[in-house]
């Protein structure tokens, strides 16, 4: 009797470790996830990108790249120092300029931040992002996410501080209070999770074998 007893119980065990299978296996190295990151509008530094947009001015439209002093030079402006500027009293002071020079000027004015994409990614490197862009879209200027990475837990890094972000691919940059020279890091998976199918398949088979062995053992 207490053989049979033995068996159930091992079988009980097998089935409550394995969790089902179904590929939502935890992450023994999983992080808390921290509070929700502050959405400031940063001032823009050396190495950002002036999209600047003039309808029916083809001459003074472009991308413009703040330098080492972090000044920028515009068409018909000259040397500004962005740097000094909030991103939306920058903004005011460039559409203010134009109007000088300009009759009632159509302007689009984009801030692209530049920021670093690692990790789990086909081509990860440097890169100037419109702060308008999705996450998703982020990551496909890196090539996007290999399929051993965990897009569902993107680390944003600053500093020395690494932040936990769970967030949708649709969500916006701006929504994340990215700030140039932060970084966008996507993990890999662990060995666990990218093997939960094959943890599955052997997992059913031993439950099967050790079934029809309790069948076996109990119809003698």
């Amino acid at each position: 009797m207490q053989q049979r007893r033995i068996i159930p119980i091992a079988l009980m065990l097998l089935v409550a470790g394995c969790g089902g299978g179904s590929g939502n296996l935890p992450d023994a190295g999983a992080a808390p996830v921290p509070e929700p990151v502050e959405v400031e509008a940063a001032p823009l530094r050396p190495g950002d990108v002036i999209r600047l947009s003039i309808w029916r001015e083809p001459e003074l439209s472009g991308e413009f790249v703040i330098d080492r002093s972090g000044a920028v030079v515009l068409p018909k402006i000259g040397p500004t120092a962005a740097a000094d500027f909030s991103p939306d009293s920058l903004e005011a002071h460039l559409r203010q300029e134009y109007d000088r020079y300009l009759r009632n000027p159509s302007i689009e004015i984009v801030f692209l931040r530049r920021i670093n994409i690692l990790g789990a990614v086909r081509s990860p490197g440097l890169f100037s992002v419109d702060p308008t862009m999705s996450l998703r879209d982020v990551l496909a200027l890196a090539g996007g996410v290999l399929s051993n990475g965990q897009q569902d837990r993107i680390e944003l890094v600053r500093g020395e501080t690494r932040l936990v972000t769970n967030v949708s691919g649709d969500t916006r940059i701006a929504d994340l209070g990215l700030r140039s020279g932060d970084q966008l890091y996507v993990p890999e998976r662990t060995w666990l999770s990218r093997n939960a199918g094959v943890i599955a398949t052997v997992a059913s088979t031993v439950i099967s074998a050790t079934v029809s062995l309790i069948i076996a053992f109990n119809s003698r």
